[in-house]
C-alpha cells in the first residue's frame, strides 16, 4: 500500500481518535484481570514443544490418550506449504523442528507415503538429514533408537563435580543451559532406550552428501576452541567406554539431588519447558516409578502448560504471570489511571505475594547479594531475573497503598530489590538476566552447546529498563550505576544507531528500552542517529515490523512486516527522543488507531519476542493489547505537553 492510501488526520480528529483507543485498549486490558489481582497471557512456541510433549507422552505409554491425538492434530496443522516446520511465524523452515514433527506424526500412524509426509521428508532431505540435527535433537532420536547414541555430543555427570574455581561449572552457565543440562547427564549417562514400531532412517541423507556450509567466517579462535573441545568430546566417550569410572557414583548423586532440590517453589524444574521434560527421562532412566512424586510434579506442571482449542492441543513453553502483570500495572497508570486506583492496586498486591526472598543460584556468582527481585512465571524461587526485578519496580514505583502496613509492605519490598539488583550489575555496567558475569563466550563452542544459550551476558534491552527504573525510584543520574549503565548503553550502540535486542525482536525492541534508559538520565549523545534508523524502517504502511532473520543477519534489522507491538516500541522510541511531533510518528499512531480491533485489542501477525537468539522464539499474545496502549498514552502526553 502506498502512503497516500493512509492519509494523516488532523490534529482534533487524531486526539478524539487517539482517545477513543487509549479508552478501548485500557478497558480490554482491565478485562483481562484475573480475580485475584494478575493477568497471564498465552505464551506462544514452536512446534518443537508439541513433538516434545508427545515424545514423552509416547515414552511413558500414554500415547492412546486423547491429548496425544489432539497434539497430532496441532501439528499437522502448523506445517508449512513447502512441507516443513518453522520456529516462527513467517520463518523457514527449520531442520530440527521438521525431523521431531515428521517422527512424531509417522509414530502417530500417519503414513510415510502421504503427500504432507513426503512433503516434510524433501525438506529434511534437502537441509542435510538427520545428521545436521542440533544436539538436543540427536539425543531424543537416541532415546527412541533413531540416532546412534555414540554420534551425540558427550554430556558426563561429572560436570557437576567441577569446583567453582575451575574455568568451567553449570554455575558459569546461563539458568536455563543449568536446568537442561543437569538432568541430561543423567540421561546421557543412562542412555534410556525406548523401542518404537518406526524408523525414521529414510531421513538420512545419501553418502557423500555435503551440506552446505552456514554463512559467515570463523575466526582463528572460535576454530581452535572448537577443535579443542571437539578432541575433548572424543576422550570423553573414550573414558565412557571404560567399566571403571571413580567418579560416576558421585556424580550421579550430585545431579540427582541437585535435580530433585530444584524442583521446590518451582512449578517445574526452571519452570520452563525443556528442564522438565529432562527431568522426567531423567528419573526413569534413575529407575523412579511413574507414579513417584517428582515425577508426577513434572507431569502435573506439564499438564499446567497445554491449551486446547479447536480439537487440537498446543503447550506453552512457561507461564508468563509475574511479567505480565508487572507491565499491565506499568501501562495503565501510564495511561492515566490513579495510583490507588482497584485494579493497580489489586495487581501490585499480587505482585508483593510474588517477592523472592530465598536464596538461589544467583548467589553463587554473586556471593554480596542478599534475596530480593521477582522471577518471570507463577512460582520460580531459585531464579529470579533483573528484567522481571526492573519492570516490577517501575510498576511498584508507581503505585500507592492508602493502608500504611500494605505501603511499609511495598517499600520494604522495593527496598530489597533495588539493592539485589545493583548487585547483580556487571563490571561492563550492563545486567544480563539471571547470573552476574555469565559471558565467557569460549562454553559456546562445546558440542552440546549449539541451542545457543549458553551464557547470560550483559542486554541492552535490560540495561535500558534498569536505568529507567532506578530513576523512576529518584536515584540521582549521576549515581555510580546508572553512570556505568548508561556508559554500557552508549558503547553498545550499533553503528546504525540501534540497539541489539535480546528478549525481543530484535533491534526495535533493544532501541526502544535503551532510548527509554538513557533519555531519563537525560543522556541524548547518538539520539539523532537512533531516531533516524527508527524513522528510515517505517513501513509504507505506516508501521514497523522486523522478523528473527536479522538475528541471523544485522543487514535485515528493522526488516519485517508492520506489527501492533513492533510498531508501539518505534513509536515510543521515537517519542523518547523527542520526536513526538514528526510525521513517522504520527504515521504510526495513524496505523495502531486504524489497526485495532473491536474489543480494544491488538494482534500481532508474526511473532514479536525472543527466548534463544537463532533458536527459539515466542508470541505473547497480550503485548499487542498492553504496547500499542502504552505507546498512544505516550504521544497524547507528549503532544499536550
Amino acid at each position: 500500500m502506498s502512503v497516500q492510501e493512509f492519509p494523516i488526520l488532523d490534529e482534533s480528529s487524531e486526539q478524539a481518535r487517539v482517545a477513543s483507543a487509549i479508552e478501548a485498549a485500557s478497558e480490554r486490558l482491565r478485562s483481562l484481570q484475573s480475580a485475584d489481582g494478575h493477568w497471564c497471557g498465552e505464551l506462544e512456541g514452536d512446534t518443537i514443544l508439541e513433538s516434545e510433549y508427545l515424545l514423552l507422552l509416547f515414552y511413558l505409554g500414554r500415547a492412546h490418550e486423547d491429548r496425544f491425538r489432539k497434539g497430532i492434530e496441532y501439528i499437522r496443522r502448523q506445517q508449512l506449504p513447502n512441507g516443513g516446520w518453522s520456529i516462527y511465524a513467517a520463518g523457514p523452515t527449520d531442520l530440527s523442528a521438521t525431523v521431531k514433527a515428521y517422527f512424531v506424526l509417522k509414530l502417530a500412524g500417519d503414513s510415510p507415503d502421504a503427500p504432507h509426509m513426503a512433503r516434510a521428508r524433501e525438506a529434511v532431505l534437502a537441509l542435510g538429514g538427520l545428521d545436521a540435527c542440533n544436539s538436543f535433537t540427536k539425543i531424543y532420536l537416541s532415546i527412541f533408537g533413531q540416532y546412534d547414541w555414540r554420534k551425540c555430543p558427550a554430556v558426563p555427570p561429572e560436570l557437576v563435580l567441577l569446583p567453582d574455581w575451575f574455568i568451567f561449572n553449570i554455575y558459569k552457565i546461563s539458568y536455563w543451559s543449568r536446568c537442561i543440562i543437569v538432568p541430561l547427564t543423567l540421561i546421557w549417562a543412562f542412555k534410556p532406550k525406548c523401542d518404537v514400531p518406526i524408523s525414521i532412517s529414510e531421513l538420512r541423507v545419501r553418502a557423500g552428501f555435503s551440506r552446505r556450509a552456514r554463512a559467515g567466517r570463523h575466526t582463528n579462535r572460535e576454530r581452535l576452541w572448537r577443535v579443542f573441545f571437539n578432541t575433548l568430546d572424543v576422550v570423553l566417550k573414550a573414558i565412557e567406554a571404560i567399566p571403571f569410572k571413580p567418579f560416576r557414583r558421585r556424580a550421579l548423586d550430585k545431579a540427582t539431588k541437585w535435580t530433585l532440590d530444584h524442583l521446590d517453589k518451582s512449578g517445574g524444574l526452571g519452570a520452563i519447558f525443556p528442564p522438565i521434560i529432562n527431568t522426567i527421562y531423567a528419573f526413569r532412566a534413575l529407575g523412579y516409578p511413574v507414579d513417584h512424586p517428582a515425577i508426577q510434579s513434572q507431569l502435573r506442571a506439564l499438564e499446567s502448560l497445554e491449551i486446547e482449542e479447536d480439537g487440537a492441543l498446543r503447550v506453552q513453553p512457561c507461564f508468563s504471570a509475574v511479567w505480565d502483570t508487572a507491565l499491565a500495572v506499568h501501562i495503565l497508570r501510564a495511561t492515566g489511571a490513579a495510583e490507588d486506583d482497584p485494579a493497580v492496586l489489586a495487581g501490585a498486591r499480587w505482585l508483593l505475594q510474588k517477592e523472592v526472598r530465598a536464596v538461589g543460584d544467583w548467589k553463587h556468582r554473586n556471593p554480596d547479594g542478599e534475596p530480593g527481585g521477582w522471577y518471570f512465571q507463577y512460582e520460580n524461587e531459585f531464579y529470579p531475573d533483573t528484567d522481571d526485578t526492573s519492570e516490577v519496580l517501575l510498576a511498584l514505583s508507581s503505585v500507592r497503598f492508602p493502608h500504611p502496613a500494605e505501603e511499609r509492605e511495598r517499600e520494604n519490598a522495593v527496598t530489597r530489590a533495588v539493592a539485589w539488583q545493583l548487585t547483580m550489575q556487571n563490571r561492563d555496567g550492563g545486567w544480563g538476566a539471571f547470573d552476574k558475569e555469565c559471558n565467557n563466550e569460549v562454553f559456546t563452542f562445546i558440542p552440546f552447546a549449539d541451542h545457543n544459550a549458553m551464557i547470560d551476558p550483559s542486554c541492552e534491552d535490560i540495561s535500558g529498563r534498569t536505568i529507567e527504573a532506578l530513576r523512576s525510584l529518584g536515584f540521582a543520574s549521576n549515581h555510580p550505576a546508572i553512570r556505568n549503565g548508561a556508559r554500557f548503553l552508549h558503547e553498545a550502540q550499533d553503528f546504525s544507531g540501534a540497539w541489539y535486542g535480546r528478549w525481543g525482536c530484535n533491534y526495535i525492541y533493544g532501541t526502544f528500552l535503551a532510548l527509554r534508559g538513557l533519555a531519563a538520565v537525560g543522556e541524548t549523545s547518538g539520539f539523532e542517529r537512533a531516531a533516524n534508523w527508527v524513522m528510515e524502517k517505517k513501513n509504507t504502511d505506516g508501521g514497523w515490523g522486523e522478523l528473527q532473520h536479522s538475528y541471523d543477519d544485522p543487514m535485515l534489522k528493522g526488516v519485517g512486516p508492520s506489527t501492533p507491538s513492533q510498531t508501539a516500541w518505534a513509536l515510543i522510541a521515537l517519542i523518547a527522543t523527542g520526536k513526538a511531533d514528526s510525521e513517522s510518528a504520527r504515521r504510526g499512531v495513524e496505523y495502531l488507531v486504524r489497526t485495532q480491533k473491536s474489543d480494544g485489542s491488538w494482534f500481532d501477525d508474526t511473532w514479536t519476542a525472543t527466548g534463544f537468539p537463532k533458536v527459539f522464539y515466542l508470541r505473547y499474545h497480550l503485548y499487542a493489547t498492553y504496547f500499542p496502549l502504552w505507546a498512544l498514552s505516550e504521544y497524547r502526553d507528549a503532544m499536550a505537553s
